[in-house]
């Protein structure tokens, strides 16, 4: 195996590659800082979701949250309604989680070393890595899933980048492949080739920087790689939300702090909750996906009569306080739809 990684880093146009990035590339604005922080928060930000998604949100993040020692001091409510719409909230909770131990094991000091990162909570391999490589410097090269499409094209790879044993080599030839002068731009480099040149579904091979050393392109296999076994099913889930108001409130129900999913969220009810609501039109319906679930969601109005009490769970609150929750983002489009808080 060291002698292949060998041999891969030998034919690594790397060079080429460092020149295209520096000659162009996205002008993310987590690009333009070597702050720890601020790469820190992209990097989670960016988990399973898009750049041009990311963007909005980081900036916003930042204003309101410069610092780890800000983030760790805020409310977890507030966090959450700030990190609301980009999902997965897990990442959110997991930053903040970190923010406080930075300030209460390590004296308020960024961990600058690998190890000292990955015992972060949310922070992977993956993570660690960038964060490593990008602000300090450190030849750690990163693993994600555009670099893996590089990595399986480039050696015309058809090994399953489901398995573990793939990732990991694949790994050893993204570290054998490092430029360890300039590690944080030839991880970016690597990763904005995937993203915008290595395409999934439509490699551009005749812009491609190191097309002339891609295995896959001299065998016409480039878009049958890579390849990944093991595929879920896609679950389909109806589900109904309904959206009430009475003097000036709107009736929610709020998830428990130690729920597995979403907890300390905010939610519209179901029908089912309210055996006495009346007349339930059909506002809209939308399509929402969570992983492998694909949800159809019926949102209808309805109203309950003074004299009756919502049940618990559920609760009135103001309507003007409603865009400050956190709020799940099934609740979120509802409401939009419904023309409650604004799109």
């Amino acid at each position: 195996m060291d002698s292949d990684a060998g041999i891969r880093k030998a034919r690594f146009p790397g060079v080429q590659l460092l020149r295209w990035y520096q000659a162009g590339h996205r002008d993310l604005p987590w690009r333009r800082t070597r702050d720890p922080y601020g790469i820190w928060v992209s990097e989670i930000m960016l988990q399973q979701t898009r750049a041009e998604a990311v963007i909005p949100y980081y900036q916003r993040f930042l204003r309101r949250y410069p610092t780890a020692a800000a983030l760790a001091g805020a409310p977890v409510e507030e966090v959450l309604a700030s990190w609301s719409g980009l999902g997965y909230y897990s990442r959110a909770r997991n930053l903040q989680k970190a923010a406080r131990l930075i300030g209460r094991v390590m004296d308020g000091d960024f961990p600058s070393r690998y190890e000292s990162l990955r015992e972060l909570p949310g922070v992977g391999d993956y993570t660690a890595s960038a964060i490593a490589s990008i602000a300090f410097g450190l030849p750690h090269a990163v693993l994600d899933g555009n670099v893996m499409r590089v990595v399986a094209r480039l050696t015309n790879d058809a090994a399953d980048i489901g398995s573990s044993r793939t990732r990991a080599r694949f790994r050893d030839i993204a570290q054998g492949w490092l430029d360890r002068r300039h590690p944080g731009e030839f991880n970016q480099a690597m990763m904005e080739l995937g993203a915008t040149v290595c395409l999934p579904r439509a490699p551009r091979c005749e812009i491609c920087p190191v097309a002339a050393r891609c295995e896959a392109r001299k065998e016409g296999t480039q878009r049958q790689l890579p390849v990944k076994l093991r595929k879920i099913d896609a679950v389909q889930v109806a589900m109904t939300v309904a959206v009430v108001e009475r003097h000036g409130r709107l009736l929610l129900w709020r998830r428990a702090a130690d729920s597995v999913r979403l907890a300390d969220f905010w939610e519209l009810p179901s029908p089912g909750q309210m055996p006495q609501l009346e007349a339930i039109p059909e506002i809209g319906t939308f399509r929402h996906s969570i992983t492998h679930h694909r949800y159809r969601v019926t949102v209808r109005s309805g109203r309950l009569a003074p004299s009756i009490r919502a049940p618990r769970p559920l609760r009135w609150v103001p309507l003007g306080t409603v865009p400050d929750l956190p709020l799940s983002t099934t609740a979120k489009k509802a409401l939009r739809l419904a023309g409650v808080i604004d799109p």
